[in-house]
């Protein structure tokens, strides 16, 4: 709810701004250099106003996902019903919904430029080392395929499977930075 009320108070401020920049030049009878100047400005905070409208969509869309997670931990009912993974007692699909959610975090995280990508992998090397992650991620294998080459899951994905390589080849240097390098911008 806070997230909210803070994204409804930048959308506003946001748009008293523009509101602000359209009667300057107006008011002043601003010429054609005033004017591209203005629309510069106006096209900078509409994309700001976007952007952050988009990263509350995420808050929002993540939330909800979380609340169902949530709900199907404490009741295996549910977790049945949501579950795809086979032959799994009902605490360890609980354990793999709660590992599930601890990816979602970091990815969600990553998405709203909470951290960079260095980060990012900082986190899940860590993740990678429990052993129910390690488990929930070899059980999921099929569940990645579908996604898009090129989307940002995906690339998260080659990153995890690219660490868990590195964990089983050293386990003890599970700390040490491989040759993951920086997603290309998409």
């Amino acid at each position: 709810m806070a997230t909210q009320k803070r994204s409804a108070r930048s959308i506003g401020s946001a748009m008293a701004g523009i509101m602000v920049l359209i009667r300057v030049p107006f008011a002043r009878g601003g010429g054609r250099h005033q004017q591209g100047q203005l629309l510069s400005q106006l096209l900078e905070q509409l994309t700001r106003m976007t952007e952050e409208i988009h990263r509350a969509n995420l808050i929002q869309e993540y939330r909800i996902a979380m609340e169902q997670m949530d709900r199907t931990i404490d009741d295996p009912s549910l977790a049945d019903a949501r579950s795809t993974l086979e032959g799994v007692s009902r605490d360890k699909r609980r354990q793999m919904i709660f590992a599930n959610r601890q990816y979602t975090s970091l990815l969600l995280a990553h998405r709203i430029g909470t951290f960079g990508w260095q980060e990012l992998l900082g986190h899940l090397r860590i993740l990678c080392r429990n052993s129910v992650f390690a488990e929930y991620w070899d059980r999921t294998t099929e569940h990645r395929r579908s996604l898009p080459v090129g989307s940002l899951e995906r690339r998260v994905g080659e990153a995890v499977d690219a660490i868990m390589e590195e964990l089983a080849e050293d386990p003890d240097e599970w700390w040490v930075v491989g040759q993951i390098e920086d997603p290309p911008e998409v």
